[in-house]
């Protein structure tokens, strides 16, 4: 469908004149809902009093004596409304503006340019449902299979392994029969690149037995599977397809995946349609579709937990003590609980389903982040959730469990609509096989690449980040983030990509990052995103002054070379144009 507009501001002749320069904060007697109007001399520019980082409300800025700037509530990030870039973080985004119309008599109107609604296209009218036609199989973290018809459909197969190197393991035991159901499935969608929805180790056992079942992933700029090549799993059926586009599977049966609007780059979401049923799974979009969703639908499914981030467990110094820490978790724990039961009661499904949660830092060098990392329950959610709408039905997933969509429609009382595994089945991991995972990781330290400090080089030149005003210091170091021994410790000025033997004398931002050496020399050696540190828990950070420096870490996050560094170049000038046969 083409894009829509729609008027959510007027404002009459007398209520534009009363406007003063500057920041005006603007409430709709219609809604209730506020908005921002930046007015300089008779030019304006609007948004939503929305922040673009998790939706936050803006208020004024008591430090901006010029008034451009407003500040989040959530987590202090600024918006300069003047330009609508946020200066803190600095180069990071750029709020979406509302169009503005003036009319003849002076007033203005704020028009918001509606993401399309591409679900609406074709619609179909749901029709009767039988006993067991849509059944909802949960098996782990964000992994649900869909029986629709005579097909079976899997999201998100992280069914095996850690995620994220070392620093993430499943929570719940998966089935016995994970295997079976992982490659008698029809098709697979994978929501986006993170290793907690692309499991190569579960996607490894699957290549061994049906490479080619067909999966599905979202035309995002970083190619889901941009490692595949790489990773010693074959898998030759993987369909990348367009956004907002219905893709059918048979004459019942079609999905359609959406975008991001904060995270366009990697992170998308599913609808699926069978018989005019719709499911809705948001996975881990921050704003999915821009904000825009269908409502009434089905069954929907979000994540709710919290807790995927290092911040603010993995920081040290300043105001980063553990009453601080503990107190932030907390309260963002509780926004973040009171934000999904606002959107749910505001999408109004007939079922609502918490997943995308379920990981626990198992290994015991992680004692402390499994402690500090407070994550939401999904119990919780849900009673929150019925208080707000008790016509609301929810379902806390256990694995294995089953849900029978059509006799949830007809009769959510009915004691047959959920089938839960039987009594004594184990629910929940107790062994992770810590070491066949770490061995491989930890294999890097002995690479040959690391026996030539020039590798430093070599690779920061490779990663293509520079013309920054950040220095960086690169600590290796042992599990308890103590002095690898005979590691690297080593300063970057990404201002022009030197590296010196200390801190600049000019006036800089510093960053000092601590990384275990197993997990750093793994990420460098295959080019691997720093998500594997940062997400993982692999790093301890602190930050003079204290700022979230966007650029740097989006690049090494997101956009780092899809191709990885050439050691067999490097290996050949640092031995003098010698021929290597050795392993990198």
């Amino acid at each position: 469908m083409a894009q829509t507009s729609k008027t959510v501001l007027t404002l009459d002749h007398n209520a534009a004149s009363a406007l003063k320069e500057g920041i005006n904060f603007v409430r709709s007697k219609e809604d209730g809902r506020c908005y921002i109007i930046y007015k300089d001399k008779q030019s304006f520019r609007a948004c939503k009093n929305q922040c673009k980082h998790q939706g936050g409300i803006f208020m004024k800025d008591i430090e901006d004596l010029a008034e451009r700037t407003v500040r989040c509530t959530k987590h202090n990030w600024k918006l300069n409304v003047a330009t609508m870039k946020y200066v803190n973080p600095p180069d990071s985004f750029t709020q979406e503006e509302l169009a503005i119309e003036t009319n003849e008599s002076g007033g203005i109107q704020l028009i918001e340019l509606s993401p399309p609604e591409p679900w609406l296209s074709d619609p179909r009218t749901p029709e009767e449902l039988e006993y067991g036609e849509v059944l909802i199989t949960y098996l782990t973290h964000a992994c649900m299979e869909l029986k629709l018809g005579s097909k079976r459909m899997l999201f998100d197969p992280w069914l095996t392994g850690p995620a994220f190197a070392r620093g993430w393991w499943l929570l719940h035991e998966p089935p016995a029969n994970y295997l079976e159901t992982l490659c008698n499935a029809d098709l697979i969608y994978i929501s986006h690149m993170h290793s907690d929805h692309l499991s190569y180790p579960t996607l490894k056992k699957l290549s061994d037995k049906r490479p080619d079942l067909p999966i599905y992933v979202g035309d995002t700029s970083r190619p889901v599977f941009w490692y595949l090549d790489r990773s010693g799993v074959k898998l030759t059926n993987v369909n990348v397809v367009p956004f907002g586009v219905w893709q059918k599977v048979d004459e019942n049966l079609r999905f359609m995946i959406l975008m991001d609007g904060v995270h366009p780059e990697m992170d998308t979401c599913i609808i699926v349609d069978y018989k005019g049923h719709l499911i809705l799974n948001t996975v881990d979009c921050t704003r999915p579709n821009g904000g825009i969703l269908p409502r009434n639908v089905d069954v929907l499914m979000s994540d709710f937990a919290g807790g995927a981030s290092g911040f603010p467990m993995t920081f040290t110094g300043g105001k980063y003590t553990e009453e601080w820490k503990a107190k932030f978790i907390k309260n963002e724990r509780k926004k973040l609980l009171n934000y999904k039961a606002q959107l749910v009661k505001h999408l109004q499904p007939k079922l609502y389903c918490p997943f995308a949660g379920y990981f626990v830092e198992a290994h015991p060098s992680d004692r402390y982040i499994k402690e500090t990392n407070i994550k939401n329950s999904p119990d919780e959610l849900n009673r929150l959730i019925r208080k707000l709408d008790a016509s609301i039905n929810t379902w806390t997933p256990k694995p294995g469990a089953v849900l029978d969509l059509s006799r949830i429609l007809k009769d959510s009382s009915d004691s047959k609509a959920i089938f839960d595994p039987p009594a004594g089945t184990k629910l929940y991991k107790d062994s992770w096989e810590f070491q066949l995972y770490l061995d491989e990781i930890n294999s890097a330290i002995k690479a040959k690449i690391f026996q030539h400090k020039e590798w430093i080089h070599f690779y920061f030149q490779w990663a293509g980040f520079n013309n920054y005003d950040l220095v960086v210091r690169v600590i290796e170091t042992d599990e308890d983030f103590n002095a690898f021994p005979d590691g690297y410790d080593f300063y970057v000025d990404f201002l022009d990509l030197s590296f010196p033997s200390r801190r600049p004398e000019r006036e800089h931002p510093y960053e000092e990052i601590k990384n275990r050496a197993g997990v750093m020399r793994h990420v460098v050696k295959n080019g691997l995103l720093w998500d594997d540190l940062y997400i993982g828990f692999q790093n301890r950070l602190s930050r003079d002054p204290d700022i979230y420096h966007h650029r740097f870490w989006n690049h090494f996050q997101t956009n780092l070379p899809l191709t990885p560094p050439d050691w067999d170049l490097f290996l050949q000038r640092v031995n003098g144009g010698k021929e290597n046969n050795n392993e990198n």
